[in-house]
């Protein structure tokens, strides 16, 4: 079965175009300064405007406070707030209460104990998205464009709904959606030419990729 696709990290029209246009089921617009894909919330809803109702539009935050929330919401009007920084279960409860929208919790993964922080989220997340943890000395809590090992996801509940992320890109995706069974996968890097670069020849590879791995998939799942 196709897994859900997300291509976040988007700044320019002609991205967003080809993203919704290849299948993508959401687009994430990052509001972060330290990262490369940095975009301003007046400017990424002009963007989310040109393919709303086509795609879920995601806002992604770091700790964001309050005000910075509310200008996002306001301006962007999403339809997912992701929270990728280290935002407790109360401060997303509140959130969510506040705003109504379905909430996504970003989760950084190395090794097993990592995964016992699902726990507190459960029921106040709608869904999950693991990511590798940030390489040394990086100021970026996704996007740095490294895998996990992904075999530490077996062991996860099957009820447990998450999208995979973390250094995805057309060499391995294939592997990855084997390996996991994940229903939804999360690119940014793997699809760009330069850090905050989208490609739109990379995004065409890994969308056709990700069409190959779902086709196969059955005949190797039959097989084993």
């Amino acid at each position: 079965m196709k897994p859900d696709i997300k291509i976040c990290g988007l700044t320019t029209a002609e991205a967003v175009d080809r993203a919704v246009e290849r299948g993508a089921g959401y687009i994430g617009f990052i509001f972060f300064p330290k990262s490369p894909r940095n975009i301003e919330p007046d400017i990424a809803g002009k963007l989310a405007d040109r393919v709303r109702g086509r795609a879920k539009i995601v806002a992604v935050t770091v700790d964001a406070d309050n005000d910075d929330l509310d200008e996002i919401i306001a301006l962007l009007k999403p339809d997912i707030l992701q929270f990728h920084g280290k935002e407790s279960p109360e401060r997303l409860l509140t959130v969510k209460a506040v705003t109504g929208l379905p909430i996504m919790k970003a989760l950084s993964i190395r090794e097993p104990d990592d995964l016992k922080r699902i726990a507190p989220y459960i029921g106040i997340a709608d869904r999950f998205l693991f990511d590798a943890k940030p390489p040394a000395g990086s100021d970026l809590p996704g996007g740095n464009g490294v895998t996990f090992d992904w075999r530490l996801l077996r062991t996860l509940d099957a009820g447990v709904d998450y999208m995979l992320s973390g250094g995805l890109n057309k060499d391995n995706i294939a592997d990855a959606l084997r390996e996991t069974g994940a229903r939804g996968i999360d690119v940014s890097s793997g699809v760009e030419s330069a850090p905050g670069v989208k490609d739109l020849n990379k995004m065409d590879e890994f969308f056709a990729a990700v069409e190959d791995a779902s086709i196969r998939e059955p005949a190797s799942g039959s097989a084993a």
